[in-house]
């Protein structure tokens, strides 16, 4: 029995002394693989490109930069609301403004308008007297002319005769005074003044080839007629423009019409003179409506005896607002709203002491200065983004919140994944990745609308390289063909859309056209790619056309562009960060 106590006892000790070594390891080894594993679930992302997710540190495949530890966890966040990191707010330089009202009385409005020539001022040089042009002085149209010049010679048979009748009854004045009046005044019907009378009486001979002088002064506008035409009795032989002073007509929406009155003082501005302001009043509101753009015509009379206005120009005027009361109203800067359709979108900062932010819609009023009026959704007191609000949509797109391209939050596909088919039979109701309804117009706009888009292409591809006469060149080219565009294709809704987008696409095309400073044209090719990528989402070009986006573009805040291949090639950049950038939706 003493021998088997013994055995057990050296059995319980060796029990003890085996868990007391290799217990402790087998707990530090689980502590170990325990950490290893929280270890390996960390993620890390790029700053400025939060789609990039990897288990390990390293650069970021886009931009190069070192990666940081990803956030994990909701942190009790609101199901529409969502996080920056401190770094990233940083580093995006996202700043907001905390809403408040202000009196608008003495800002401005601004107008988008053209320049055109002054009606009142025109006139027509016609012929008084039938017969063929012999000889025509003008040579071109744009030609100045002054009164009293020579602008043609004519031969006409009528004249030919009443001169040969004049000389009969000068020779019979004394015994028939009253067929010769009757004669004087027959010639002076037909414009013949009392020298020329006079001289056809004296000499005795008739002029074959009468002369036609002006008028009135100024520039030719058009030609009517060529050398050896037969033109008849009152009819026109050219268009006279008294260009010393022109019309700027611009477009007033019809929820502005109360702001303006006659006799408002104007502040006309135009790319061709960018430090240069024309001082002008309101002559003229038209009276009548245009039903099918909503709008009415203001015009704005301007002295132009330098020549600087040409008819047809783009012109901007701030005008000075005719307040609608006394009341206050809630403005916020422009720079915090974007833009899908109909709908105007900012983000709302819900905590000041967090980097927490939801997407808020709001209905705006009109523009004033570099402010909108907000007429619903933000209250005194909200904080908003001001600064980066593009990047700030990024990440609501790429958490699956609310933001501008998706209504209704979940997550937001990219790349090949998110094809953004506008074709009401291929869209799928739960997915909520586009932007604009695309509308049912006909073929023949929307090959209107693939031209421009072409010279849209060959504009990026000029920013590309950094060329700036070609961007200038192809802006102009992409000026012309917008012009050429026939609105009456289009009818209601589609309209209405498209008259949205034209002013803000020719104001960006045209200040593109009128510099050569690259960094300039990149700024106005921003605003022209927002409302360009609108266009051809709503109504189509008939080909797949790539939406890109880099986050890193107009310092931080992130810019798209559009493209005909997916293959990244930066417009904002170019061979400084040629491949930043990445595919965000394809449109059918």
């Amino acid at each position: 029995m003493k021998k088997y106590a013994i055995y057990i006892g050296i059995l319980t000790i060796g029990l003890l002394l085996g868990w007391a070594i290799f217990g402790n390891s087998t707990n530090k080894e689980a502590e170990h693989n325990h950490n290893e594993t929280v270890k390996s679930d960390q993620m890390w992302t790029c700053s400025m490109h939060p789609q990039i997710m990897q288990p390990e540190p390293g650069d970021c495949p886009i931009c190069g930069m070192d990666l940081i530890p990803a956030e994990s966890g909701s942190d009790g966040l609101m199901a529409d609301q969502f996080k920056l990191t401190e770094n990233a707010m940083a580093l995006a330089n996202i700043q907001t403004t905390v809403v408040g009202k202000g009196n608008v009385e003495g800002n401005t409005i601004k107008l988008s308008g053209k320049i055109a020539e002054n009606e009142e001022a025109n006139a027509v040089q016609v012929s008084y007297f039938s017969g063929r042009i012999e000889k025509l002085n003008v040579s071109f149209t744009g030609e100045k002319i002054n009164k009293g010049q020579l602008l043609a010679t004519i031969y006409s048979p009528e004249l030919y005769a009443a001169q040969q009748e004049l000389i009969t009854a000068a020779n019979l004045k004394e015994t028939q005074p009253k067929l010769y009046e009757a004669v004087k005044n027959k010639l002076k019907i037909w414009k013949l003044n009392e020298k020329q009378i006079s001289q056809i009486e004296t000499s005795g001979k008739v002029i074959e080839n009468f002369p036609v002088y002006a008028t009135v002064s100024g520039t030719v506008s058009e030609k009517l007629v060529e050398q050896g035409d037969y033109i008849k009795q009152g009819q026109p032989l050219l268009k006279i423009a008294n260009l010393n002073t022109v019309w700027a007509n611009f477009d007033v929406y019809e929820n502005q019409i109360d702001l303006f009155k006659k006799g408002q003082e104007v502040l006309v501005t135009t790319n061709a003179y960018a430090n240069k302001e024309f001082k002008g009043k309101v002559d003229f509101i038209e009276p009548i409506l245009n039903t099918k753009t909503r709008t009415v015509t203001l015009r704005v009379v301007l002295n132009n005896k330098n020549d600087v206005f040409k008819p047809g120009m783009f012109v901007t005027a701030n005008i000075e607002r005719v307040s609608r009361s006394n009341d206050e109203v809630l403005t916020i800067p422009a720079s915090a709203v974007l833009w899908t359709g109909e709908r105007s979108v900012v983000y709302l900062k819900t905590n000041p002491d967090q980097t927490v932010f939801e997407m808020r819609e709001v209905v705006l009023g009109n523009q004033i200065g570099n402010e909108y009026e907000v007429l619903e959704g933000l209250f005194v007191g909200n904080e908003i983004v001001t600064n980066g609000t593009f990047t700030v949509d990024a990440a609501a797109q790429l958490q699956g919140k609310k933001s501008m391209m998706n209504k209704q939050g979940g997550k937001t596909m990219t790349g090949h994944e998110g094809h953004l088919g506008m074709d009401n039979n291929l869209k799928n109701e739960s997915d909520h990745t586009y932007m604009n309804e695309r509308l049912k117009v006909s073929g023949k706009f929307q090959e209107q609308l693939k031209e421009v888009y072409y010279d849209y292409i060959n504009l990026k591809d000029a920013l590309v390289k950094e060329d700036s006469k070609g961007s200038s060149k192809n802006a102009t080219t992409l000026l012309s063909n917008l012009g050429k565009i026939d609105m009456k294709l289009l009818k209601d809704e589609a309209h209405n859309h498209w008259m949205s987008l034209i002013d803000e696409i020719k104001s960006s095309t045209t200040s593109i056209a009128g510099s050569q400073d690259i960094k300039t044209q990149r700024n106005h090719f921003k605003h022209l790619s927002s409302h360009l990528i609108k266009a051809v989402q709503i109504f189509g070009v008939k080909e797949k056309v790539y939406v890109e986006f880099c986050p890193m573009a107009d310092n931080n805040n992130g810019a798209y562009w559009l493209s005909k291949e997916e293959q990244i090639l930066n417009p904002y950049f170019g061979d400084a960060m040629l491949k930043c950038g990445e595919v965000k939706q394809t449109i059918e």
